[in-house]
């Protein structure tokens, strides 16, 4: 499982050089890298790192400042440090691998290392002059594969059943969790369990709320925010990194816990996350910065800092916040508040979701509907930054009923079309990053075509063109050939077949928008507890709805229906009404799982 990750740096470009007398001299990642390394002979190091990462931090104290490390790389290496969450198409290739992330390439640009993580400074000796000595491919560079798309649009029985098994497999009984040493909610697994629990199954509900449980340990007593992940195969031994990914999810997670089973706890943690969120993340002109740091600085490390009161970390100062303003980020964040906004009908959360969005559009918006990363970019733009904005307009056009976020979803939509490679799934940016070696491919992210998959099917629901069901079908396609290919457990892969072959929940309010009577049924379709959700508010003044595939009658005061197969159930006027018909049409829904 990728981690998700961002830094603090002061510029959103590649690189951030070390200020320090003693480091190596490194340099930008650039389009020329690779012609200058092989003018000059010499290997290409790359340095993937985040600077809220305590390994990152150790790892520039102890390894690069050794003098027989900058010995080796000023002799052989061009070292190349690069900002990965500035740079979404490097660390898009490179996540699986975490951060740091150190890559060793010849200089055709052909892989010859990639290691995960720390590296002492006696192993990175051995490991540089290895290199020098023998600069054939390790054992961590595998042969890349080949994806030719499966002809249909849905995964087999038979992929269903193997992506399953090794779900169920990657499970830990005792403690919770998907995975075994570090502790974390993996957000696609997690979610494939709360779907089905709310379909009833027992065993994917205690899955569910064990993790839930568990995973509180990781919230900060004093500040609210979620720390990254625990190690050593427990949840009480954290890093203290607060990023926005996890807190956006996190806060998503635990609001719909929340309307699954209605526990305290539950919307307690997520109340904690959001103050964290909008406390200490948010911007004073409405956007959301990227994460904090680990530390307070390279003497004062999280264990000692975060175990420390309110007043006791202020007197000492704050770890460094990253202020960059990412497109991708903003829309994570503004999904997670409307999430938070449906289960605690805080009107605050939507306010804040409200204010992002318009910032994100006004500042990062591209003509043509789809959205820059930063403020500057050396590549892209990068898909998953529309992908992302995409479905957070989708969700704000859920909770308002306002149908200009649906125009916007709908131009993100098609900007995110522009991605599509005609040989199978679509690219993670529209610039690549070389021309030399592994980079004459361009990267097609497995997690890139999940959520394509996903926002497109989504996008249809909708609006009902055949446009973006062909779209989010050509990503599954895709996903149906590489997934087999691919070691680790793919929960992602079953939520978006899933999603594809079957109908969201969909619940329909129809009344006037100014009327506190439609305002309320719209409040109790928004609270109902499903994470596959289609919801619409029809006021008849302003037309039929972007798909009309069914028909609604004027009852002369505001009502809800649930949907199910083309098929509506009688109005309902009170949360007890909607309830048992949404109840009542989910059992008209046939289940993925009986389906060929």
């Amino acid at each position: 499982m990728r981690l998700v990750r961002s830094i603090a740096v002061l510029m959103a470009l590649s690189a951030q050089p070390s200020l320090a007398a003693d480091a190596p001299a490194w340099t930008s990642w650039s389009h020329d890298l690779f012609a200058r390394a092989a003018t000059e002979q010499r290997f290409v190091i790359l340095d993937l790192e985040a600077v809220w990462c305590h390994w990152c931090h150790v790892m520039e104290k102890t390894t690069y400042a050794d003098p027989k490390v900058q010995e080796l790389l000023a002799a052989k290496y061009l070292p190349v440090r690069v900002d990965q969450d500035a740079n979404p198409d490097l660390s898009s290739r490179y996540g699986d691998w975490g951060w740091p992330a150190t890559i060793v390439f010849a200089p055709d640009g052909s892989e010859i290392a990639k290691i995960r993580g720390y590296i002492e400074p006696e192993r990175m000796q051995a490991l540089l002059k290895a290199i020098i000595d023998d600069p054939s491919p390790g054992p961590s560079v595998g042969e890349a594969f080949e994806v030719k798309p499966a002809t249909s649009a849905f995964l087999s029985k038979a992929q269903r059943n193997e992506l399953t098994r090794t779900f169920d497999e990657s499970y830990d009984d005792k403690l919770g969790g998907w995975g075994e040493n570090q502790k974390y909610i993996d957000a696609d697994s997690l979610d494939l369990a709360i779907s089905r629990a709310e379909a009833g199954d027992a065993s994917a509900t205690r899955r569910a709320r064990q993790t839930l449980d568990a995973a509180i340990a990781l919230i900060d007593p004093v500040w609210g925010g979620v720390f990254q992940y625990s190690e050593a195969g427990s949840w009480s031994h954290p890093h203290f990194e607060k990023i926005i990914a996890f807190q956006s999810q996190y806060l998503r997670q635990y609001s719909q816990a929340y309307a699954q089973w209605k526990e305290a706890k539950y919307l307690a943690a997520a109340r904690n996350v959001e103050r964290y969120l909008t406390d200490f993340l948010l911007g004073p002109d409405g956007a959301f910065y990227v994460s904090q740091d680990a530390d307070l600085d390279h003497d004062v490390d999280g264990h000692a800092y975060y175990a420390l009161d309110d007043a006791a970390r202020r007197k000492l100062g704050l770890p460094r916040v990253d202020k960059n303003l990412y497109a991708r980020e903003n829309g994570w964040a503004i999904s997670g508040l409307l999430a938070y906004y449906d289960a605690s009908a805080d009107p605050k959360a939507l306010e804040i979701a409200e204010r992002a969005a318009k910032w994100v559009l006004a500042n990062r918006a591209l003509p043509d509907g789809g959205f820059r990363h930063g403020d500057r970019d050396r590549g892209g733009p990068f898909l998953g930054d529309t992908v992302a904005m995409g479905q957070a307009l989708l969700d704000l056009y859920a909770a308002t009923g306002n149908r200009d976020w649906l125009t916007a979803a709908v131009r993100a939509g098609d900007f995110a079309a522009t991605f599509r490679d005609d040989a199978g799934g679509f690219l993670t940016s529209k610039t690549p990053e070389g021309q030399a070696g592994v980079f004459a491919r361009p990267a097609k992210l497995i997690d890139d075509q999940i959520q394509v998959a996903r926002f497109m099917n989504m996008l249809n629901r909708y609006t009902g063109t055949d446009g973006t069901r062909e779209l989010a079908a050509h990503a599954m396609r895709y996903l149906g050939a590489a997934s087999s290919e691919m070691p680790r457990p793919m929960p992602g892969v079953l939520l978006a077949d899933e999603e594809l072959a079957t109908e969201p929940t969909h619940v329909t309010i129809v009344g006037h928008k100014d009327d506190g009577r439609a305002q309320r049924l719209h409040a109790i379709a928004r609270a109902l507890p499903a994470r596959y959700k289609r919801l619409e508010w029809l006021d008849l003044r302003e037309g039929r709805l972007p798909n009309p595939d069914v028909d609604y009658p004027d009852l002369g005061e505001p009502a809800a229906f649930a949907c199910s197969n083309r098929i509506c159930s009688f109005p309902a006027f009170s949360a007890a009404e909607l309830q048992a018909n949404v109840a009542q049409m989910a059992k008209l829904k046939p289940a993925r799982a009986a389906q060929n």
